[in-house]
């Protein structure tokens, strides 16, 4: 079995238990001791120790070559020391993780190694990975992962003009910034072929074309009218990286979406169609069904009651039906804070955007009705469906991704700044 890894990979930070024991001689003297006092905080003798024991171990297993012992103590400490000075951050920031979102991270982890959840204690202990500490150290991990998303990534600034040029890097490279995974026949011509040998291919690859264009299966076609070997196989080329294809492919799969295929492409050998099955990495033209919402919210309290409150929108129901304005109402009724002031409009939004009570009824109500009361975790609601549209969010997924590359591309040498700085900023005092 593979070593079992971490979900998250802590730049420049070892993995170390913050809840090292105390060690005791049997005649009851304390054998721990602090190796560093930082802030408020310690770093232990034992946590070094054991730190130190755990990479030795692992460089031996692996044939990795470690600097002199007093070297190595003196990189482990200084790493100790970065991880208690941010726990400490995190803690003044008031950042926790739940045993609920603790437990999905060690279920993701169980999922990427093939293992059961319920077995991966077991799957430890055979690696002689005690599961307390396991569990322990996956906590700290993932608190000192969301201080970073708050001290450092929130903080990265992305200027428009880097925004516009990365757009502008990716529309003109879209084929080499990309990944293809490729499905490919050839009707061929023989060699030294005559004009009426390229007629002849041409015919057959237009009819293939328009069977492919009327619904036919790719695989299906390529089996039976493709003459190179991958066609027994559908003609799966698998993933390739746009910067890796043949000139042929690259000038023809950049226009094509998922699931579309090439008209027939004219080379020395015959004539190619190639089908885009996946792409990876591309800005791809997306669109997404949203629709437009209004409701008025009523939530139950110490003074209004669950019955009270569905009573509260019955009235009010009758009153917009009756010929009342929406909005006026809303602004009077309504405890949606975030709508209320806008007469209960909540814009244009799409899938996932509501809880699930609230999307059931937006999805089956036909626009222009009124919905009856009904109940959310949030309490009451009466909504109007105002419009449904699909809507092409490309050019908005073109700067959301953008922003998440330019952001990355600083993103370690902005931890790096982020970790000498409150390093700096702390009192350290070293004990060995």
């Amino acid at each position: 079995m593979n070593k079992i890894k971490y979900l998250i990979a802590l730049n420049g930070i070892l993995a170390a238990s913050i809840c090292a024991a105390e060690e005791l001689s049997e005649t009851g003297l304390m054998l721990d001791g602090i190796a560093a006092v930082v802030n408020e905080g310690v770093v232990l003798k034992s946590q070094l120790r054991e730190q130190v024991e755990a990479i030795t171990a692992r460089a031996k297993e692996s044939e990795m070559k470690l600097p002199p012992p007093d070297i190595l103590e003196e990189q482990v400490l200084e790493q100790l020391i970065a991880e208690q000075i941010q726990l400490q951050r995190a803690d003044r920031f008031g950042i926790q993780i739940s045993d609920q979102m603790l437990n999905q991270a060690l279920v993701r982890i169980a999922q990427q190694n093939n293992i059961p959840f319920e077995k991966l204690p077991e799957a430890l202990a055979e690696q002689g990975i005690d599961y307390g500490p396991y569990r322990r150290n996956m906590r700290t991990q993932l608190i000192l992962e969301q201080l970073r998303q708050i001290d450092v990534v929130g903080r990265i600034s992305v200027a428009p003009r880097e925004i516009e040029q990365c757009i502008a890097n990716l529309e003109d490279n879209v084929v080499e910034n990309s990944e293809y995974n490729l499905s490919h026949m050839l009707i061929s011509v023989p060699d030294s072929a005559t004009a009426d040998d390229y007629a002849e291919a041409k015919t057959e690859a237009d009819d293939v074309y328009q069977q492919l264009a009327n619904g036919a299966d790719f695989a299906e076609m390529a089996v039976r009218h493709s003459d190179i070997a991958s066609g027994l196989e559908g003609g799966q080329m698998g993933w390739r990286k746009g910067n890796q294809l043949p000139t042929l492919f690259s000038s023809v799969v950049g226009p094509l979406s998922p699931g579309e295929f090439s008209q027939p492409i004219r080379a020395v050998s015959g004539f190619h169609i190639v089908r885009v099955n996946e792409v990876r990495g591309a800005l791809q033209r997306s669109e997404i069904d949203q629709v437009e919402v209004r409701h008025i919210l009523v939530t139950p309290n110490e003074i209004i009651d669950s019955e009270t409150a569905q009573q509260k929108l019955r009235d009010a129901r009758e009153q917009i039906v009756s010929g009342e304005n929406f909005s006026e109402i809303a602004k009077l009724v309504s405890d949606d804070a975030g709508s209320a002031n806008s007469g209960g409009a909540m814009g244009w939004t799409g899938a996932g955007t509501f809880v699930p009570e609230f999307e059931k009824v937006t999805n089956e109500i036909e626009i222009g009705v009124l919905s009856e009361p009904f109940e959310s975790r949030f309490g009451w609601h009466i909504l109007e469906v105002l419009g449904r549209r699909t809507y092409d969010n490309t050019e908005e997924m073109k700067e959301q991704n953008c922003v998440q590359r330019i952001r990355n591309s600083k993103l370690a040498d902005e931890s790096e700044l982020w970790a000498r700085r409150i390093r700096d900023e702390a009192y350290v005092e070293k004990r060995i």
